[in-house]
């Protein structure tokens, strides 16, 4: 479980002390009408079965492997508790060509996207589709993007408008790429923002840890689902 303590396990005790000397950190708290977004939990950053990451990775490329199925058991916790009481649901997956000239910038840094390099899959799962355990319902909304945040170049910032959302929490992964640039996108357009620690996942240990740390200091509060769900569990249905 990433709690705030365990990932202060990857700090120097110079790190530690900067942090509490800075005053980053401190708790921006939860919104009154808060919207879940889920980033990118799709079989392309999942894989398509729980194994070991290296297993996973060589037929996923962009697969986080086990820490993926992990969080998205707590997804599925937070996805009831939103439903339960009536609160907007939203979901991130990827939307490019099939022969992914759209991809643009991707291509340059990661080779095994460029359809010359692409490992052949024997699976009946499309990349971009979201996990089947924690599947959108109708009243969700499903946005496709391109680039790391959900914001860039898409509606999510006019459907919490239309939703009269203040606020997100976020989950899915990874933690250091898409998470990050959606955290630092929504932090930037004045949402307060909670991320779901043991709901996001990443490849590297190192780098979900030190990410979720510098969300906490910066951008976002940082939580794990339990923490979450006890708040939500004492609010009112928005009746969005």
């Amino acid at each position: 479980m990433a709690t705030l303590e365990s990932l202060y396990s990857y700090l120097t005790p110079r790190d530690r002390e900067i942090i509490e000397l800075s005053g980053y950190g401190a708790r921006m708290g939860f919104g009154a009408r808060p919207a879940l977004v889920i980033v990118d939990a799709t079989y392309g950053f999942c894989g398509d079965r729980r194994e070991p990451i290296a297993d996973s990775v060589r037929r996923w490329p962009n697969s986080c492997g086990e820490a993926s199925w992990d969080a998205i058991d707590r997804i599925r916790e937070l996805l009831a508790a939103f439903r339960a009481q009536r609160r907007p649901v939203i979901y991130t997956r990827g939307a490019y060509r099939d022969d992914k000239w759209d991809m643009g910038s991707w291509l340059w840094k990661h080779a095994r996207s460029r359809p010359q390099e692409a490992p052949q899959l024997r699976s009946a799962r499309h990349h971009d589709e979201i996990v089947e355990e924690i599947a959108p319902q109708p009243a969700d909304l499903v946005i496709g993007k391109q680039k790391p945040s959900a914001f860039f170049s898409t509606p999510l910032q006019s459907y919490l408008t239309l939703l009269g959302a203040d606020s997100l929490v976020v989950a899915g992964g990874s933690t250091s790429g898409c998470v990050r640039a959606t955290v630092v996108d929504g932090f930037s357009a004045n949402y307060r923002i909670v991320v779901a620690a043991d709901a996001c996942f990443d490849r590297l240990q190192s780098s979900h840890a030190m990410s979720l740390l510098d969300m906490h200091a910066k951008y976002a509060d940082v939580l794990d689902t339990a923490a979450i769900l006890e708040h939500f569990g004492g609010q009112a249905s928005t009746g969005v």
